[in-house]
């Protein structure tokens, strides 16, 4: 068995070659989705969305919130990206508070004492469960966000080489009809030209 697979890693070692050796060297260092026109010139075409891996997007949004943005050059995102995670933290922060003062003032009652807002017992628990529902639905709200932006960086480094139609027109105009089933009609009608 491990003879077997020795033989197989060394056979798997060599590479094979099907090309001429001068036209291998020479394209090598051309990429995959490249032309070449043999002539006199060589006419090397690259696509502008190469330069927008969306691995890479996907990537550096995950580790870092807004690094993929940066990296498709949408900067304009990146306050929307840490705004929403500024104000779900806010809240996350506010609700945590909450939730541990009440949860301080019952654990005072349970005691014999007297909770410093003057609750009893069952209302603290209430507000107990409300401020932990609150904080633990705005906890699911910031992973939303966090996995949004990641899908926002990894579907925009695809749009990259999405090719816009320059003729494509959009307009809305409006529209009166008298029809003699429904009567008069009046609203607005949208064109669209391809």
């Amino acid at each position: 068995m491990t003879r077997l697979l020795v033989f197989i890693l060394c056979f798997a070692s060599f590479t094979l070659s099907a090309q001429n050796k001068g036209k291998a060297d020479s394209l090598q260092s051309v990429r995959s989705d490249s032309l070449i026109v043999e002539s006199r010139d060589t006419v090397l075409l690259t696509s502008y969305a190469t330069r927008y891996d969306p691995r890479k997007a996907l990537l550096y949004a995950a580790v870092i919130p807004g690094l993929g943005q940066v990296y498709n050059k949408k900067y304009w995102k990146i306050p929307l990206v840490y705004g929403g995670m500024g104000w779900v933290g806010y809240y996350i922060n506010a609700y945590q508070k909450g939730y541990t003062k009440y949860k301080l003032e019952l654990y005072d009652v349970l005691n014999g004492g007297v909770a410093p807002s003057g609750l009893a017992e069952a209302p603290l628990r209430s507000l107990i469960d409300r401020y932990r529902r609150e904080r633990d639905f705005m906890i699911i709200i910031m992973g939303g966000i966090y996995l949004l932006q990641i899908i926002d960086a990894h579907v925009d480094a695809h749009l990259k080489e999405f090719d816009l139609n320059p003729n494509l027109q959009v307009r809305m105009e409006p529209m009166y009809e008298i029809n003699p089933m429904l009567g008069r009609q009046g609203g607005f009608s949208i064109y669209i030209k391809f």
